[in-house]
């Protein structure tokens, strides 16, 4: 079992490449906001509840897909609310299951970023789309959280997607479909 775990921050491009890997490895798209926007449902953002469920969920599809066999695509926003020790937690839960944890860090200019921000795609999830809250979290340090490890390192700015996706499986030596995987419950890329 491979976890991708793709990281990096709001309107990096995540979910567009983890969409467009899913297709060429099939590997399974368990995206942060999958979690993130049930949560929401119940408990404010970064109250003790939500921090707590959020952690344990991730890290028990991680311990139940590396048991299971099942690669996994996952995308991450480092940010302050999220426990300084969840990097070591997952990797242990997953090398533990007998799984590995390949990390590839999405970065994009701050400017390419408030471009993307508005774009109606953000709007399927509850992800951040306003330029000002954008701005004013940075002002704050609200994304500093410590650096995951960084096994690749892609400037979405300057790929397209599946270029970026094809980056992926060659420098990690994934398997690619000769037929695409069809996304399920996902707009077309």
């Amino acid at each position: 079992m491979k976890l991708i775990f793709l990281y990096g921050p709001a309107a990096s491009g995540k979910l567009t490449v983890g969409k467009a890997l899913h297709q060429l490895t099939g590997f399974r798209l368990f995206h942060n906001h999958l979690v993130v926007d049930t949560l929401l449902a119940v408990f404010p953002f970064g109250s003790p509840s939500f921090i707590r469920l959020r952690e344990e969920i991730w890290l028990s599809v991680f311990e139940a897909a590396a048991k299971d066999g099942l690669s996994l695509i996952f995308t991450f926003a480092p940010e302050n609310t999220v426990d300084p020790g969840f990097i070591e937690s997952a990797i242990a839960t997953v090398q533990k299951a007998g799984g590995t944890i390949c990390f590839v860090e999405l970065v994009c200019p701050v400017e390419v970023l408030e471009q993307r921000m508005e774009n109606p795609s953000r709007a399927q999830f509850l992800k951040l789309r306003s330029i000002e809250t954008f701005r004013e979290l940075r002002r704050r340090g609200a994304d500093h959280f410590p650096a995951p490890p960084t096994d690749l390192s892609i400037n979405t700015s300057t790929v397209e997607p599946i270029e970026a996706a094809r980056r992926i499986c060659e420098y990690f030596g994934l398997e690619v479909l000769t037929t695409p995987a069809v996304i399920q419950n996902y707009p077309e890329i």
